[in-house]
């Protein structure tokens, strides 16, 4: 038997049996993307998240769907890239797709690879967004990240699957 719990402007709260989940009631799902300049740096943001009152870095990423009906997730994804980043891809290509949180959410996420990227704008987010963007060589990632941790700044941990994803995307 399914119950609403609660139901805000953006997410659902839902019981089905024993289990408490929560649902997008204005998306229906979630681009993330590795952008990787055609000098091999990855793309990174770095914002002030709420939920976790800490700046994280974290791969460009938003909701399909919330403002586009429809919105196919490719779509999503360029659109996405160039309002947090400012770089607009000339490919991008789906790596894999799979839950966010499947104890806990509904959402899917899907990781794509996005590349021969050029600027086309400042980047930063839309209204409310304070989006700082990071040019990081592909091999110093770890260590970049590791310093921000040290520094006190949290780090999404889908960044660290997508750069394996990334890696075996690369292969020849």
């Amino acid at each position: 038997m399914r119950e609403i719990l609660g139901e805000g402007k953006f997410l659902r709260l839902v019981r089905e049996g024993k289990w408490e989940h929560a649902e997008r009631t204005n998306a229906y799902g979630i681009v993330l993307l590795a952008a990787i300049t055609d000098d091999d740096h990855l793309v990174l943001v770095e914002q002030y998240r709420s939920p976790v009152k800490s700046r994280v870095i974290e791969l460009p990423a938003g909701l399909c769907g919330d403002d586009v009906a429809g919105e196919p997730l490719e779509s999503a994804a360029g659109r996405e890239l160039i309002e947090e980043t400012g770089y607009q891809a000339r490919e991008i290509r789906t790596l894999t797709t799979g839950p966010v949180s499947a104890g806990m959410t509904t959402e899917q996420i899907t990781l794509f690879l996005a590349t021969g990227l050029t600027k086309v704008e400042a980047g930063g987010g839309v209204e409310g967004e304070d989006i700082e963007t990071h040019l990081v060589p592909l091999a110093d990632v770890p260590a970049f990240l590791d310093a921000k941790m040290k520094a006190g700044v949290q780090v999404d941990t889908k960044l660290w699957s997508a750069l394996w994803f990334v890696e075996r995307a690369r292969r020849p």
